[in-house]
């Protein structure tokens, strides 16, 4: 039996339109009619884990970067963040102006006390109302918090001065000049394939991923089947490629599932 895990975007789905290719679906659905397990291992929280991508049909999710894992539609391990930690950050957030979008397995949400002003923030807030999200929460309730959260700057000094808290908690992932993530420490892509392995008492030689950017690295690095995608984001990535795969856009998921003997 071998087990595959997924990136969402740039992976599962093309680089070009966003769209899954159709391909990519049926290599899916074949594969685990062979015998073998599928996941999504993602950044995004389960709310953002679209239906079109559920659709398709997976064993389990790996959400959050191994903050939420999901098998069979039950949740096996869950570590959302106390309360009083995401209200220091929300704190810090709106003292240094920067656009965070909270992240949880139920929810995510802006600050709606913060106008948003990174066009890529109000992009993406744009696309939650399209596929009419409820982003309305009271991120001033008590008990509010989540499990991992993102921000946009426009200012080094931002990014410094909200590190000076964070990263007591969270590992600082750079997505791009002015967008950050943060993922609880001792939390990867990485550490979620492994308890997805530890339930099914599978070793780690049978575990794939399949990733596109450096947002994968920890999960490719941690396998001995790394397979890039052709449309990888940066060539740095290629560094933890035991695999290269075609591009998204043209059949290359399918093809290294086929060629890696998944049916």
């Amino acid at each position: 039996m071998k087990i595959a895990f997924f990136d969402i975007d740039g992976t599962l789905t093309s680089e070009k339109d966003g769209r899954v290719p159709e391909s990519a679906k049926k290599a899916i659905r074949r594969a685990r009619e062979a015998g073998n397990l599928m996941f999504i291992n993602t950044g995004r929280c389960f709310q953002n884990v679209e239906q079109r991508f559920r659709d398709v049909g997976f064993d389990g999710y790996v959400n959050g970067c191994g903050t939420h894992i999901m098998i069979g539609g039950e949740t096996i391990h869950y570590h959302p963040q106390p309360p009083e930690r995401i209200k220091e950050i929300l704190r810090l957030s709106r003292e240094t102006c920067v656009d965070t979008l909270f992240e949880c397995r139920y929810f995510v949400t802006f600050d709606h006390r913060h106008t948003l002003k990174n066009p890529n923030a109000i992009k993406q807030r744009d696309r939650f109302l399209e596929r009419n999200y409820d982003i309305a929460l009271d991120v001033d309730a008590p008990d509010f918090t989540c499990d991992k959260f993102v921000f946009w700057f426009s200012d080094e000094s931002q990014l410094k001065a909200m590190r000076e808290y964070t990263d007591n908690y969270f590992e600082c992932i750079n997505r791009s000049p002015d967008f950050r993530e943060f993922v609880p420490i001792g939390y990867s892509k990485a550490t979620g394939i492994q308890r997805v392995l530890d339930h099914y008492s599978l070793p780690l030689e049978s575990a794939y991923a399949f990733g596109d950017s450096m947002n994968d690295e920890a999960m490719l690095s941690y396998v001995k089947h790394s397979v890039v995608m052709g449309n990888y984001e940066s060539p740095e990535i290629l560094k933890t490629a035991a695999h290269v795969a075609g591009k998204a856009s043209e059949d290359g998921l399918a093809n290294a599932l086929e060629e890696l003997g998944f049916f």
